[in-house]
């Protein structure tokens, strides 16, 4: 059974993901830092529907923590795919934004793409097959206002995507990036009305999350054998 790392994978999109990968088949491990009973409750969730799940706890932005954590799951056989999909927010003007709150960001978004996928490298490529796959945005794309380190975060995991996805092209490992834009979630319900998305989303509704693991879902599959180094919008044709 191929196993799969899902990084913030009890968050709102991470766990359709998670549950989409599991339907595939994939023995999935749900990485969180501060949501670990979130990310428990979810592997138990998939197992008792007929998955395979485990729950796995690390600060992505502790480099040291991170690695020792991949190193206990490499022990137990190498992932060949992994979703990079934690990150998080701290939306402010940049006029007005603290270097806390820019490296705080950096560091979890991007930051947390290499501590994951570093480890993992070269046992993947040694199995010759391997899906990697980035959570990026459409604010890496168009920008947005308050969002100066958030989208350079994202914008910086495109850039690596491209990069990484060379380098282990001949060992049958495929690296792309996913850039969903406006998707429901409890955020994204508190901030924007049903007006304002229509005015910003040319499809006049949000995604669904379930829709983005779809996206994920594929190109972590046999079937995208032959896609690698690209970014696929998924915003309702904002961008």
């Amino acid at each position: 059974m191929k196993r799969a790392l899902v990084t913030g994978g009890a968050s709102p999109l991470g766990a359709p993901i998670c549950r989409s990968l599991a339907a595939q088949g994939l023995h999935v491990v749900i990485h969180a830092h501060a949501g670990l009973a979130r990310a428990e409750a979810l592997a138990a969730e998939i197992t008792a529907g007929g998955g395979s799940a485990e729950a796995l706890c690390c600060d992505l932005a502790d480099f040291a923590a991170t690695e020792t954590a991949m190193l206990g799951l490499l022990a137990q056989g190498a992932p060949q795919v992994v979703v990079h999909n934690a990150g998080t927010h701290a939306d402010v003007p940049m006029a007005g934004m603290s270097a806390a709150q820019w490296s705080s960001v950096l560091d979890v978004s991007l930051g947390g793409f290499f501590s994951a996928v570093r480890p993992l490298l070269l046992p993947m490529m040694a199995t010759r097959w391997g899906r990697i796959i980035a959570v990026s945005s459409v604010s890496a794309l168009m920008g947005n206002r308050g969002q100066v380190n958030y989208a350079a975060a994202k914008a910086g995991l495109i850039g690596a995507v491209k990069s990484l996805s060379r380098e282990v092209a001949s060992r049958g490992i495929t690296v792309n990036a996913v850039a969903p834009g406006v998707i429901a979630s409890p955020a994204v319900d508190a901030a924007l009305n049903a007006e304002r998305i229509a005015k910003i989303v040319p499809m006049k509704r949000p995604g669904r999350p379930e829709e983005v693991a779809d996206l994920v879902a594929f190109l972590a599959s046999e079937r995208a054998g032959y896609i690698t180094g690209q970014c696929v919008s998924i915003n309702g044709g904002m961008a």
